[in-house]
């Protein structure tokens, strides 16, 4: 069984967004093309409420994308995005919701970020993603939204680690930096993950 995953296709991510992706719309279509090719669609969703430390705004002094540290990790500080309730929070108008069975909420709480749709950074709490796949019989898992080398990546690495076969559609992704999609494609590529292209699985 295949899962589909949307991920963090909303508003603020998009251009025109607070934090927009370079041609995060140009996924969309793909996107929508893509979805009835699978047993099961989920999203995933940036949630924050409105005081979250990855925020530069929270920060005196700081500058947007500066690194701090948070829990003992390493914290890119954003522009404020996704925040709870408002237009930037939810998903783009272009996006085909009809066929998505559940959303998964992440970056809930203000003192930590949470790039992967499973857990957040400090891997200290689940969102219940993997346990529902696994409910649903779901082996096989095909990753496509925004950012490939932040929630994207991220919520890979962290299917890989729950033992889902990984698929990365690629061009159903876009990236905030190509160097850092570079990076991020070599170590999945290296634990296992596959990269493909959406016709592979449309044609």
């Amino acid at each position: 069984m295949k899962a589909l995953l949307l991920i963090d296709i909303q508003n603020d991510f998009i251009p025109g967004g607070a934090l927009s992706v370079p041609e995060g719309d140009a996924i969309l279509p793909i996107v929508n093309a893509l979805q009835p090719h699978f047993d099961l669609v989920v999203a995933t969703q940036d949630w924050h409420p409105a005081d979250h430390k990855s925020f530069v705004s929270q920060h005196a002094g700081k500058k947007v994308f500066e690194t701090t540290q948070l829990h003992g990790l390493d914290q890119v500080l954003w522009p404020d995005h996704c925040v709870q309730g408002t237009p930037g929070a939810e998903y783009s108008p272009a996006l085909e919701m009809n066929r998505v069975e559940a959303i998964f909420r992440k970056g809930t709480d203000p003192k930590i970020d949470s790039y992967s749709g499973f857990y957040d950074n400090g891997h200290l709490k689940s969102t219940a993603l993997a346990e529902y796949l696994k409910g649903k019989q779901i082996t096989e898992v095909y990753l496509v939204g925004l950012a490939a080398d932040y929630c994207v990546y991220f919520t890979a690495l962290d299917a890989l680690q729950e033992g889902f076969t990984t698929y990365f559609i690629e061009d159903a992704t876009r990236a905030i930096s190509a160097e850092g999609f570079a990076k991020a494609k070599a170590d999945l590529q290296a634990k296992g993950g596959r990269f493909i292209q959406s016709q592979e699985l449309l044609s």
